[in-house]
């Protein structure tokens, strides 16, 4: 992902900016050209005090980027950590897009992947200036001159220049083609265990995120929309409601219904007064079961082919044995610790957003849209996230809050209750897969058929975001434009069509099925959540079919994976792979290669007589490349792993009557602290490109956990999630 930049990947120029050094890069893969420049779309600026500022394109929401992003920078600009402060960008693509998907986004692991060579040369650029203006003011030869801890030094005499004393001088200096960064033995801070820059706001309270924003005038907001997929406001009476103290106004929306109080308690209060009918629509009898129905029907029919090699049909007719299988995951809403919220204040002459959101771009033009006002006088002031997982990727909630804005004088402060945020989330699709697997006289599969039949989270985004083909292009969406156009989803089969093992004769198909009126969207993991289970779980069964050992069939299967091989080792050796367990434990592993990371996972779990089941203990092996901060790598790990077993063994999204059944956490729950594992993370040291690892330890768990309850109970999980499934074998 991390490409040499060309002389005309960096900006040519730079300039001075509020008496300092503005220092703008580009990032790889995908450029912008205006003017014969290329305009950057990230920017780093050192003031005439010294200090240092990243404009980040990217948000935060606990996954350590505003600690790694700035470890990054002051690696090659020769800067203590704690010399780095952050301002959010604004909300502009031409600037600050990613280069891995063409818009301004925080999502898809890519936060390290895309900005590991960019950010180090920005500041290795930054750093040449400097020393460059020191040797002048001295004259003296910059080769004899170095940068330590933010200051430039003369060798020969000791003498020394802050970074701040410099920067008038820098800014007048061409911008250097081609600075040679760092080589890694000599660097001081990447690879080392760094402390939290966001920490200590977040203990004190200090921290500002989207529900935390206070505007004056602001008044408070929460909304009850129709809780059947696709219905429609029939009519409210309001009466009550309005008599109740610090109610100022009710909001009617086509669907929904809003009460604008002084405090968010007036409001609940005032939305629970309100006599609301609705008009349910044509999903009034939706049910889970019917879309499992028409899923499976899909299923039947031939998909578009993501990945084809060899000729499937002939080697499973020459096959010694046939193994085949049905697997199911369910609906999962993100449920996120700050439920969605957005403070919108619109005027005539512009709307200010204030919001936390993975896609600050997005959000504008929505508003923009709403309110017919030109999109620069839309203003997205962006905060810390509490969790995205892919739901601060939609701007369904942003779009309720400008229309409930529209009707109110002044701010208002939309809030989103628990029960709303679950009840009408946008939801990780259910997911139903047929796999075939033809073995060899060795239970080597020689044949290898997969079909998925889902949503198409892909064709959603693109058709809403990228209407017009060129826009795509210029986007850098060209590669999943493609696939679309030909009806495939490549994150509905990634990690499904791609899997490390050695399969001579393959063929992986989608079949788009969308389930009515469900709204679908990226969950944590996203593609892989679903595939790794699905393949991981299949390997297990075809080792278990052949009567051998699952670790060491995998192993056998990984002569041309090298990297992949290493983590299974190591996380078998680790987890004392083969040693005896207790009556009713057992151990399960899995491997997972997405978002250019390899991990491999062991877990042991406990299953009672009763059926319930325990996670002791997980064990996670991971390459993820060059490691920036160990600490945010096994945080991650760790918060993925606790997320994927909460899925594993009872995530659920359910539906009747065309309803989410599913309220809140005692019906939708999350691992509690004292039923966690004790985990273990290994980390690989690894000189490959960096990869992505903020969502990989979610998928990879959720096999190694169904596969070591098969190695407890022989009773084999093919549907998400466990939840009562054992009880009801009487296991």
């Amino acid at each position: 992902m991390a490409r040499t930049l060309s002389r005309r990947m960096f900006l040519e120029a730079s300039a001075a900016v509020g008496g300092g050094l503005l220092l703008g890069f580009t990032l790889p893969v995908r450029r912008r050209v205006l003017n014969d420049r290329f305009a950057p779309n990230a920017f780093i600026r050192i003031d005439r005090d010294g200090r240092v500022t990243l404009i980040m394109h990217k948000v935060e929401m606990g996954q350590g980027t505003y600690t790694s992003m700035p470890m990054l920078l002051a690696e090659e600009l020769e800067v203590d950590l704690n010399q780095v402060q952050l301002e959010h960008a604004p909300a502009d693509d031409a600037l600050y897009a990613e280069p891995l998907f063409g818009v301004q986004e925080t999502g898809g692991s890519t936060s390290v992947r895309g900005n590991f060579e960019p950010l180090r040369r920005a500041g290795a650029a930054a750093r040449t200036l400097l020393v460059a203006a020191a040797a002048q003011a001295w004259k003296v030869d910059a080769a004899a001159c170095r940068a330590e801890r933010g200051e430039v030094v003369h060798g020969p005499t000791g003498r020394k220049l802050g970074y701040g004393a410099l920067v008038d001088k820098a800014a007048t200096l061409p911008v250097p083609h081609n600075v040679p960064l760092k080589d890694p033995k000599d660097w001081k801070l990447i690879g080392t265990a760094a402390k939290r820059l966001d920490s200590a706001d977040k203990v004190t309270g200090a921290a500002q995120f989207g529900i935390d924003v206070q505007v004056p005038g602001m008044k408070v907001a929460t909304l009850a929309a129709c809780p059947v997929f696709g219905g429609k406001l029939a009519s409210v009476d309001d009466s009550k409601a309005k008599a109740i103290q610090g109610v100022h106004q009710v909001v009617r929306l086509d669907d929904a219904v809003a009460v604008v109080a002084d405090h968010m308690w007036a409001a609940k209060q005032g939305l629970a007064a309100l006599d609301i009918r609705w008009d349910e629509g044509p999903n009034a009898k939706l049910s889970t079961a019917d879309i499992v129905r028409q899923l499976a029907a899909a299923s039947q029919q031939p998909g578009v082919v993501a990945r084809k090699e060899g000729d499937v049909a002939r080697a499973m007719a020459g096959a010694a044995q046939k193994v085949e299988a049905v697997y199911e995951v369910p609906f999962l809403a993100h449920a996120t610790m700050e439920p969605v919220n957005c403070t919108v204040h619109v005027r005539q002459d512009g709307c200010d957003v204030w919001v936390g959101t993975q896609v600050p771009t997005f959000a504008r033009t929505a508003a923009a849209k709403l309110t017919g006002l030109p999109r620069e006088r839309v203003q997205v002031h962006n905060h810390l996230l509490g969790g995205g997982f892919g739901r601060r990727l939609e701007v369904d909630f942003i779009i309720r809050a400008v229309q409930i804005a529209m009707q109110v004088a002044g701010p208002v402060k939309v809030i989103w209750t628990r029960e709303e945020d679950i009840q009408h989330d946008m939801y990780r699709p259910y997911y139903y897969d047929r796999i075939t697997a033809g073995l060899d006289q060795r239970g080597r599969p020689i044949a290898w058929s997969h079909r998925i039949a889902g949503s198409s989270i892909e064709a959603r985004v693109i058709s809403q975001l990228f209407p017009k083909t060129l826009r795509v292009i210029r986007a850098g969406g060209v590669h999943r434009l493609g696939a679309m156009i030909k009806g495939l989803d490549l994150d509905a089969v990634e990690g499904a069509a791609e899997p490390p093992y050695t399969l001579p004769n393959i063929r992986v198909e989608y079949v788009r099925q969308e389930p009515p009126g469900v709204p679908t969207a990226f969950w944590r993991g996203v593609g892989p959540t679903h595939n790794i289970f699905v393949v991981e779980s299949f390997i297990d069964e075809l080792a278990a079919a052949m009567k051998q050992d699952p670790f060491q069939y995998r192993r056998a299967l990984l002569d041309q994976s090298p990297r992949a091989k290493a983590v299974l080792e190591l996380a078998a050796l680790q987890a004392g792979w083969g040693r005896p367990l207790p009556p009713g434990s057992g151990r399960g592993i899995s491997l997972l290669h997405a978002f250019g990371s390899y991990i491999a996972q062991v877990a042991e779990v406990a299953v009672s007589k009763q059926g319930d089941v325990r996670v002791p203990r997980v064990v996670c092996a991971v390459d993820c490349g060059i490691i920036v901060n160990p600490d945010t790598v096994r945080a991650q790990l760790e918060s993925g792993i606790i997320f994927g077993i909460s899925a594993a063994l009872f995530g659920e999204i359910t539906i009747r009557d065309g309803r989410v059944e599913q309220h809140n956490f005692n019906d939708y729950p999350a691992l509690r602290i004292n039923e966690a594992p004790a985990i273990e993370v290994h980390l690989v040291n690894s000189r490959e490109a960096p990869g992505g690892i903020g969502e990989p330890g979610t998928s990879a768990v959720m096999p190694a956990v169904t596969n070591a309850i098969f190695a407890a109970t022989g009773k084999r999980i093919r549907k998400l999630p466990v939840k009562e499934q054992l009880r009801e074998a009487k296991v």
